[in-house]
């Protein structure tokens, strides 16, 4: 298994003490709690009330702005000391902001993360075990009986759509700039962009190249999303729609143009194995030697630094729980499996776009 140097180094040898691996044991036990606990002190203010204060605050002082009861601002606090978001002064008994409660509080990745598991996910992970004994997304149930979210994605409460697309776009937009030159090194004229779901991408192509023409392929009303969110702006009539279900495995590609740039960004990581190889199988045949295939995924192995990892791995079970219950951010290896299953070949990789992206090119094997 291939893992970033890094990666490898983490993950192959034991590097807690025994008291240090049972501590993280029950930080495991109480991480439901913990999670919460967390949560409910930035939404609270208490952190940014510290964050902002001179010399820390009392536990008085933190109830009176925050307006909480002294029990309720005792036990928060108290529960922050253990997870380690606050400190506090011994003889002065004032309370201020730590590191991690530092990054808890500021860090733009933590927050899309943070409201991703609570609005969208935190509920529906009661029902993991189900969801993996049945290979289906039973957490999803908690919103609604589509067979999977994104049926269903535009009908969800408006928060959960805002925590669910706050998520998707912050991984994905960091990556653009990278991802732009990329692509259009070979001066595509036609990109077919697969799953484009609000046209985010499309957007960002039209703009930077003024000849390309972008059709998006997407579920129906994922389509009706996009036309919605792409009225009116610079480009949109270079973008243009077809909708399918890519779950069918009759349902073609469209054949009406040549495609020159074949695009999927964070879209095969929501399918499981045998689905990807139907999609891009169908990818495949509509390609021919001058056409690529760009595959932009986060794979967990190829990440910088562990904590990367450990996000990406954990959002697996976001699919098996909510998503569709077969899927997860995948393996480079794996994919690059399937990849040659469906036909075609890896002519590069390109590690470290945005936020842990990496693009795969592929092309026909001939």
């Amino acid at each position: 298994m291939y893992l970033n140097p890094k990666l490898k180094e983490a993950y192959s040898k034991e590097h807690l003490s025994a008291r240090e691996a049972q501590e993280k044991a029950e930080w495991i036990a109480f991480g439901p709690i913990v999670f919460q606990a967390s949560r409910l002190m930035v939404k609270f203010g208490i952190l940014e009330l510290l964050r902002n204060s001179d010399n820390g605050m009392t536990e008085a002082e933190v109830a009176k702005a925050t307006g909480l009861s002294a029990y309720a601002t005792k036990v928060l606090l108290e529960a922050g000391l253990c997870i380690g978001t606050v400190l506090v002064d011994k003889e002065s008994e004032r309370f201020t902001l730590s590191k991690t409660g530092w990054f808890l509080l500021t860090d733009q990745l933590v927050k899309v993360n943070m409201d991703f598991n609570h609005d969208v996910n935190y509920e529906g992970w009661f029902r993991l075990e189900e969801s993996l004994l049945e290979g289906r997304p039973a957490g999803l149930e908690h919103f609604g009986s589509w067979p999977t979210v994104y049926e269903g994605l535009s009908q969800l409460p408006e928060q959960v759509q805002k925590s669910w697309f706050g998520f998707d776009h912050f991984y994905s937009d960091t990556s653009f700039p990278q991802a732009l030159e990329i692509v259009f090194a070979r001066h595509p004229r036609t990109l077919l962009d697969v799953g484009g779901n609000t046209g985010r991408w499309a957007l960002q192509c039209v703009g930077h190249d003024k000849e390309v023409n972008v059709t998006i392929v997407d579920l129906p009303q994922q389509l009706e999303m996009m036309r919605r969110d792409t009225k009116g702006k610079p480009g949109a009539d270079r973008i243009d729609g077809y909708g399918m279900n890519l779950l069918d495995a009759s349902a073609p590609f469209p054949t009406d143009k040549h495609y020159d740039a074949i695009w999927m960004s964070q879209f095969l990581d929501c399918f499981g194995e045998e689905e990807i190889v139907s999609i891009v199988s169908r990818a495949a045949k509509i390609m021919d030697a001058d056409s690529r295939l760009y595959i932009m995924e986060t794979f967990w192995d190829r990440q910088k630094y562990e904590p990367a990892a450990f996000c990406l791995t954990m959002t697996s079970l976001y699919f098996t729980a909510i998503a569709n219950g077969n899927s997860k951010m995948y393996h480079s290896e794996d994919m690059e499996r399937l990849v040659r299953r469906a036909g075609l070949q890896v002519e590069s990789i390109s590690d470290h776009l945005g936020h842990g992206h990496s693009i795969m090119i592929c092309k026909i094997d001939k």
